[in-house]
């Protein structure tokens, strides 16, 4: 059953609130042949202002507020393994408001950069996303800022489903969209909007980062530990209740992909195509790689119109070339 916090009019609402205001998506076709003979397009989001999907969902958030008056003048804060909180900062300045940025030590020095020339405030707190996560929420309760979230808001999930809404329009006849999990928000979004269309969502997690299959297994979200290449956008270590409730359904399949497999499919998409991704951008693609283990990825039917969501590309650009 779906969850009542998200619901396709969300979306609707959504892009209405941010239209104009985003970057349409570019989708790319891959020539005939190239992934075992069946049609594949590129959603290049990757080209979206600061550089990922997220910018749709922290816009959504942050306009929504707007709207009713609540955006408080301590501006807004938000815990983010990274591409979130540049996200945030980039919608808190748009409306002209502070934006206070908490993540993992370890978080990439790009992200961490593009947020202090985005006017953000970053604080960097622990090992991973949680520990920054427990920071953003006392910080929050201290100083009065409306506190965002990386993925788990139905605002943000609604923007971020936005994305589905555009790749339909360019890829009639669309069947499946493939996209990877962290948290959830974009497959929330994503599978929401989907659905009411007739169209497949398979979930690609990281095997080492599998806080969507550890929920479908218990039935409910639970904690589970992450270690991935894929680990700073899509470390989450917990999964969204809108996420499990979107997996639920019959027309979302959940699959997993070795960290082997994402790195090769992001050299791929350098050296084929010049197309700069980060590693959670690439698992999507590596779901539709061949695989050498037939327990992990997507094998679409003949004939069947897929589009492989390439969701960021902030990233390192010294281990890319070959």
């Amino acid at each position: 059953m779906q969850h009542p916090s998200l619901a396709y009019s969300d979306v609707k609402s959504a892009r209405d609130r941010i239209a104009g205001r985003v970057r349409p998506v570019t989708v790319a076709p891959v020539e005939p042949g190239t992934f075992d003979g069946f049609p594949v397009h590129l959603a290049l989001e990757l080209m979206q202002f600061t550089g990922s999907f997220k910018a749709r969902g922290a816009l959504n958030f942050v306009e929504a507020h707007r709207e009713q008056g609540s955006l408080p003048e301590a501006g807004v804060s938000i815990a983010s393994g990274g591409n979130a909180g540049v996200a945030c900062a980039w919608a808190a300045r748009r409306a002209g408001v502070r934006s206070t940025v908490f993540l993992p030590e370890a978080a990439p020095e790009v992200k961490v950069r593009q947020l202090r020339q985005l006017g953000a405030e970053v604080r960097l707190v622990g090992s991973e996303y949680a520990e920054a996560a427990a920071a953003c929420e006392e910080f929050a309760r201290e100083s009065g800022a409306l506190a965002s979230h990386a993925y788990d808001h139905p605002l943000i999930a609604a923007g971020a489903g936005t994305l589905l809404e555009e790749i339909r329009e360019r890829v009639p006849g669309l069947d499946t969209v493939v996209v990877s999990v962290g948290g959830g928000g974009l497959m929330a979004g994503i599978a929401t909007a989907a659905r009411t269309h007739g169209v497949r969502t398979v979930a690609v997690e990281p095997e080492n980062c599998r806080a969507l299959h550890a929920a479908l297994e218990a039935g409910r979200p639970v904690d589970v530990p992450v270690r991935s290449v894929a680990a700073d956008s899509l470390g989450a270590r917990r999964v969204s209740a809108d996420a499990l409730a979107a997996a639920r359904e019959d027309s979302v399949r959940s699959v997993l992909v070795p960290d082997t497999a994402i790195v090769e499919a992001r050299r791929l998409l350098w050296e084929e195509r010049r197309l700069a991704v980060e590693h959670a951008a690439a698992a999507a693609l590596a779901a539709v790689l061949p695989q050498r283990d037939p327990g992990h990825g997507y094998v679409p039917e003949p004939g069947e119109r897929v589009c492989v969501v390439l969701c960021g590309a902030n990233t390192d650009l010294s281990d890319l070339a070959g």
